[in-house]
């Protein structure tokens, strides 16, 4: 489904405004700033108030970082986003996801080898995914694990993530560099 050339360009530094070079120098990894956050900034007002939220989801998540990555990456593989599954199979790596279980998040739920507190979370996300609504089994379930915050953060973290996939997939967001796609 992915693009081989993106609909929306990114901006160049020179094509921003001062705030838009603000916010990029503050997204910026080692000097680099990600083509979903140059690609945005053809909306900088969206830009501007789509980064608190997913600041949040990101980075404020009540979530462990490691059951949070198990969300994105399966809501990725299953809004068929190359763009989210290959930069987030490097931050499930750092958080703990191993690659055994990068593979699996392909099977879902059901796929076998799953913890059953992590097969809930594949199962919210196939849930919400299929139906925008998590079963009262898959709910009670994750409720064994986490908290009525924790619970909520399940439900936007997959939100934001079908939101993203939807817009780089649509808008051709390409691949950056040194980033896999699908294997």
């Amino acid at each position: 489904m992915r693009l081989s050339q993106p609909r929306v360009p990114p901006l160049a530094d020179a094509d921003l405004d001062e705030e838009g070079r603000e916010f990029m120098q503050a997204v910026g990894r080692e000097g680099r700033v990600l083509n979903i956050y140059r690609t945005l900034a053809a909306h900088p007002k969206l830009l501007k108030r789509w980064g608190v939220f997913g600041t949040h989801v990101l980075y404020k998540n009540t979530l462990p970082a490691r059951e949070r990555e198990l969300l994105i990456l399966r809501t990725g593989w299953l809004r068929r986003s190359e763009y989210e599954w290959g930069q987030h199979v490097v931050i499930a790596r750092a958080s703990g996801v191993t690659d055994e279980e990068i593979g699996r998040v392909k099977e879902g739920p059901d796929g076998g080898g799953w913890a059953p507190a992590d097969a809930a979370l594949l199962r919210a996300v196939d849930e919400l995914h299929d139906d925008a609504f998590v079963s009262d089994p898959t709910w009670r379930a994750l409720s064994e694990r986490f908290d009525v915050t924790q619970l909520i953060d399940v439900i936007f973290t997959v939100g934001q993530y079908h939101v993203v996939s939807m817009a780089l997939n649509t808008l051709g967001v390409q691949l950056d560099e040194g980033i896999r796609g699908f294997d």
